[in-house]
């Protein structure tokens, strides 16, 4: 049997055969979950953090706009990377704000927050597109929708929401998965935009 590259798998994926991801993800699950480990040094975060890179993987593949062909693995470490950069700026200003407020001294709170530059209509789209959101979220089937609202609304870890909902943590995943595809599909059907 002839071993598919990385470039023939993600193609096959795009084009609608859920399996291609699996076998992608089985190939490059060890690297990539041991890369992630090797900058955190935490297993929990790690095991989130390495969730949060498949998901953000089949989102783009879903919306097609992956287009590094033949190197999928850097690309998936990169997001890795950018996701752990992420974590830690925003680990790095809570931290800060936290110290700040708790000591007696003075000090300017906008030389610790970033003031925000989004406009009021900005901030009222992104209102809007979180309440059609929710809308959406309303027509996945219940073990999907309640999976997505603990991680992204609660903001569990996919081992927290397994011993919550009382299944494994591959169900979870699983159940993860298929929510953000029919809520993909349901956001193309009815016309949203995200």
């Amino acid at each position: 049997m002839i071993k598919k590259t990385d470039s023939e798998l993600v193609r096959a994926y795009v084009n609608g055969k859920e399996s291609a991801l699996e076998v992608l993800l089985h190939r490059h699950k060890v690297r990539v979950y041991n890369y992630i480990n090797r900058k955190v040094n935490n297993p929990e975060l790690t095991e989130d953090l390495f969730q949060d890179v498949f998901i953000k993987v089949i989102l783009t593949l879903k919306e097609g706009k992956y287009n590094e062909e033949g190197k999928f693995l850097p690309w998936v470490l990169r997001i890795s990377h950018n996701l752990i950069i992420d974590h830690f700026r925003t680990f790095k200003k809570t931290k800060i704000i936290n110290e700040s407020c708790g000591q007696n001294e003075d000090y300017n709170i906008f030389d610790f927050v970033k003031i925000s530059e989004s406009s009021i209509e900005d901030l009222m789209i992104r209102e809007q597109t979180n309440i059609d959101l929710k809308k959406l979220i309303d027509f996945l089937p219940y073990d999907q929708r309640e999976v997505l609202e603990l991680r992204f609304y609660k903001g569990l870890s996919f081992k927290e929401i397994a011993e919550e909902t009382h299944v494994g943590i591959n169900t979870a995943l699983g159940r993860m998965r298929y929510a953000i595809i029919n809520l993909r599909k349901l956001i193309e059907n009815k016309g949203a935009f995200i």
